[in-house]
């Protein structure tokens, strides 16, 4: 009998070590244990955006969520409010900017004393301009406005809160159009002569050379600290606005970053008075003004001049709003 135990005990064996293998679960042999534990799932693909955030100093602060134009939304989706000095802020569907007051007065318009040697022959007479108060945008129009409106994006240096570029003065009018549309307001280019009172800083101008500073670092990305670094440095291009100082109006990159369309055609000034002027009524170059990243810094002067034909643009050419 204890022979027989014996052997029963030897034949088991096998059986109670597979089973301690298994955890206390017995496992057929010639089949793997089984496991309760699953596969991870495959992550999807982030839908967030990985576009910097802009300064705390900036008046947007969201990132564009569709490709889609915004006016192809509910009105409901636009608003304005005024902040205690007066400025209008805008929102459209999730984009913020920024308008603005700019307090009526007269000012020398042109090539004034702190402009020196640097100023062009078309800055010449300096002559007194008379402006009714108006509103201008406190940054170039970025892309993410640009795309708000118009469901698309031209630039060549892709950025939410960069200036859109290579838009032309034609391209320009479509955009304030469907924004007007959108908005019920009246938004439009600035002429040239808002422009310059705006960069002076208007009543408030301290008649620097640039617009917020006699050095142009301070204020303005231009050719020595964009363009000469050479197209593999991330300075090289167009820079987020609002990451250099103000001016006197709390306006920013009023010199450089880009070229800015204006309202005018181009033409020579005239020595006398002018009032709330529009420009020449015909011509065929429209007025740019602020020089840009590409640009010297004797070209991102307060009185500084160019042009370009408005059916072109290029990747240095963007717009400020007025109203």
């Amino acid at each position: 009998m204890k022979k027989y135990f014996i052997i029963l005990l030897m034949a088991m064996l096998p059986t109670l070590a597979l089973a301690q293998q298994a955890g206390g679960h017995i496992t057929r042999p010639g089949k793997p244990a089984t496991t309760t534990t699953k596969p991870p799932k495959k992550q999807a693909p982030s839908k967030k955006q990985t576009t910097p955030k802009p300064p705390k100093k900036q008046s947007h602060s969201q990132p564009v969520g569709t490709g889609r134009a915004l006016s192809d939304n509910p009105r409901s989706q636009t608003s304005v409010r005024t902040d205690a000095a007066g400025n209008r802020i805008y929102t459209i569907g999730n984009v913020q900017f920024t308008m603005i007051k700019v307090e009526g007065g007269t000012f020398t318009m042109g090539a004034t004393s702190e402009q020196g040697s640097d100023a062009f022959r078309d800055e010449k007479p300096a002559h007194s301009v008379t402006l009714s108060s108006y509103y201008i945008g406190q940054t170039e129009v970025t892309q993410e406005l640009w795309q708000a409106v118009m469901g698309s994006n031209p630039s060549k240096f892709k950025g939410v809160y960069k200036p859109v570029e290579q838009v032309s003065w034609d391209d320009c009018q479509q955009f304030i159009n469907r924004l007007n549309s959108l908005t019920g307001e009246q938004f439009k280019l600035p002429t040239e002569a808002q422009w310059e009172y705006a960069a002076r800083g208007g009543k408030h101008s301290r008649a620097y050379k640039y617009s917020g500073s006699n050095s142009i670092n301070d204020i303005a990305w231009y050719e020595e600290n964009s363009y000469k670094k050479g197209e593999n440095s991330p300075d090289y291009g167009t820079h987020n606005v609002a990451l250099k100082q103000p001016n006197e109006l709390g306006i920013y990159d009023m010199s450089g970053n880009v070229w800015e369309w204006c309202y005018d055609w181009k033409d020579y000034y005239s020595s006398g008075s002018q009032t709330d002027p529009t420009g020449p009524a015909t011509g065929s170059f429209r007025v740019l003004r602020g020089g840009s990243w590409h640009y010297r810094a004797r070209d991102c002067r307060v009185s500084s001049r160019n042009n370009f034909l408005p059916v072109n643009g290029t990747f240095n050419l963007g717009l400020r709003l007025a109203l």
